[in-house]
Parts: C-alpha cells; structure tokens; sequence
C-alpha cells in the first residue's frame, strides 16, 4: 500500500487526524481576507469583459503574418483609438479584438488597418459583435446561476437539512466571489467560455461538498444516545475520513486544467484558452478549499446552536472532565503507594541501624570476671 493510501486508511479510522473544525475561526479569518481582496479587485480594478459582452468587432489576418502583436495593437489603437487586444493564433494569422465601436466605425477602422499592415482590405475579416448580444448572454447566465442555487439549495436540504444546505450555498458563493475576483486581479478577458467555467466548477464545489455531508449524516445518526462525541468531533472526523479522497480528486482535476494555463495558455501562446481555464483552475482549488475549511465547520457552527446538540456538547465534556479527574487522582494513589515504601527504608532503615548498633553495645561480653 502507497503511504498516501496508508495514511488515508488511518484517517478514515481515526487513528490520526487534524482538528479541522476546532481551528475553524483560522479558516474563517483566511476566507475573509481573500473573499476581501477579491471584492476590492472587483470594485477598483472590474472585469475586463469581453467584446462578446460589451460589442465591437473582431478582425483577422491572413496566415503567416511577419507583423508582430506589439505592432499590431500600436495599428490597432491608431486606427481606432481604442486599446486592443491581439492574440497570434497557431496558423500565424492575427486576430484583433477593438471593443465599443459600431458598424460605421468598423468600415472605417477595417481601411485603415488594412493599409498599415499592407494588406488588400477584402483579405482583412470583419465580424462585428453587436453589445445587445453580450447583453443577453449575461443575463442568461445570471439566470442559469440564480437558478442552480435555488435547486441546490432545495436538494440538499430534502437530501440532508437545511442547514446544510445554507453551509453548502454560503461555499458557493465563496468560491464564486474568489474566482471573480481573481479575474479582476489578474486582468483576464470575460469571455462565455468564463461563464462556462464558472457554472462546471460550481458543481465540482458543490460535489466535493456532498462527499463530507454525506459522511457527516452517516456518522450522527442517534448522536445524542451517546456521551463520547460532539457534534464537533464526528465533523471533524468526517473531514479526515475523506480528506485523501477530495486531496485525490483535486489534483486530478487541477492537472490537465494547469497544462491548459500554464502551458497552452501560457507557454505556447494560446490565449484563448485562458477565458476557460484560469476560472476552472481557481474555482477547482477553492471547491476543494471551501469544501474542507468553510462548508462543514460551518454546519458544525449551525448544528452545536441547538439545544440539544449544546446539551450533548455539556455532558460529552463533562464525562470527560470526570474521567480526567479520576485518571489524576489514580495517579496520585499510585504515586502515594510508591512513597512509604521508599520513606520507609529512608526512616526505618538509619533507625534499625541505630538500634542495632546501641544494642551491640549493650551486649555483654560472655567473659564474666
């Protein structure tokens, strides 16, 4: 056996753990920070949203262009006056992006541009994204959104309970805010392939979350019958039962979502691939993150509010409180136990000696004269 499997074996058994939901305030404190940070990267720097989202037009080159993309954005600006964005793509064409101008803009912008890079208009391509259309798709994709939260938050709580279900909506949206956020820092376009990502990480989040639930419903069963555990306790129990399998899964998924980023998207260049996977790369490492550090100490939080659950919590650490005070005092009788034989030998034996000694004196002779 691996020593990964080895050691998930001896989490699921309770031989070691990690006291996930007693460090929970930790947890919380990191979460509110990043969730903090992404908030003012939204509010200062905003989505660069893209030109499906906000109108424009979109213009390519023929293949194998000797132009470099720092020279065509200069074109770019100077033909339109607006910052573009041009990525190189894999058969050497350009392709230029130019936000927020209008059909009558765009003939012209399309001459001049075709001149600076000295190419016949007709063999420049012209597709114009009207702003309505971006509209649309975001007003979808909020609904789609408003519309996956209602049915998760309906299923969980029939599937386990609701508060649950508001633990599991509360990492949500904690991983929704940070992927968001990270986009607004980074400074990567918004494309529909950002919203895709958005919407597939938001079940991979939602899954790992219903993994420790699942876990976590199995193991409270009849928990108030018992004096051993809290609440607390079989939580956190339930985290490190399933810690190597959501460990496991993470980093399975996070693979081949890096090599899209760091190597497609990065390395070799193609942009278009980062819309995608900077948003399934953050939302998969938060889904993990919220699943184990915010979603069940949560309902930790949520289930030790009831009364009964506060009334078990007493008399697990009351019994516990009793069984430490009768372990000390055992061994205070132990220890009691081992010291007269010792004083013992420290007072009696000097005085035996003593005496024997004063009676060695006393002893006659056996000569009388």
């Amino acid at each position: 056996m691996s020593k990964l499997g080895s050691l998930g074996a001896r989490l699921h058994r309770g031989e070691i753990s990690y006291d996930f939901v007693g460090k929970r305030k930790i947890w919380y404190g990191v979460s509110i920070l990043i969730t903090i940070t992404a908030i003012l990267g939204l509010a200062v720097r905003g989505l660069n949203m893209g030109i499906e989202f906000q109108g424009g037009a979109v213009f390519t080159t023929p293949n194998h262009m000797s132009v470099s993309v720092s020279q065509a954005e200069g074109y770019a600006k100077d033909a339109s006056g607006h910052d573009a964005i041009v990525q190189k793509l894999g058969n050497g064409s350009l392709r230029i992006q130019i936000a927020g101008i209008d059909t009558d803009a765009s003939n012209k912008i399309q001459q001049t541009l075709a001149k600076d890079l000295n190419l016949d208009p007709n063999k420049l391509a012209a597709d114009l994204v009207g702003p309505s259309w971006g509209e649309q798709i975001a007003s979808k994709a909020w609904q789609g959104l408003a519309i996956f939260m209602v049915l998760v938050v309906i299923y969980l709580a029939i599937a386990f309970e609701w508060r649950m279900a508001i633990a599991a909506l509360v990492a949500l949206i904690h991983d929704i805010t940070i992927t968001t956020g990270i986009y607004a820092l980074v400074g990567f376009e918004v494309t529909p392939g950002t919203v895709i990502g958005l919407l597939t990480i938001l079940g991979y989040s939602l899954y790992d979350t219903v993994v420790v639930f699942d876990s976590l419903k199995e193991q409270t069963k009849d928990i108030t019958k018992q004096t051993r555990f809290t609440y607390s306790d079989i939580a956190n129990h339930s985290i490190n039962g399933t810690l190597v399998r959501s460990i496991n899964t993470t980093v399975v998924a996070l693979l081949p979502v890096a090599g899209l980023l760091f190597i497609g998207g990065g390395f070799l260049g193609a942009g278009t691939l980062n819309d995608i996977s900077l948003s399934l790369f953050v939302g998969l490492a938060a889904g993990a993150y919220s699943s184990i550090f915010i979603a069940t100490p949560l309902v930790a939080d949520l289930k030790e509010a009831e009364p009964q659950m506060k009334a078990l919590r007493k008399r697990v650490l009351a019994k516990r409180a009793q069984a430490a005070t009768e372990e000390e005092l055992a061994e205070g009788r132990s220890e009691g136990a081992d010291e007269p034989e010792d004083a013992a030998a420290a007072v009696v034996g000097p005085r035996s000696q003593s005496a024997a000694r004063g009676r060695d004196r006393r002893r006659p002779s056996g000569k009388r004269r």
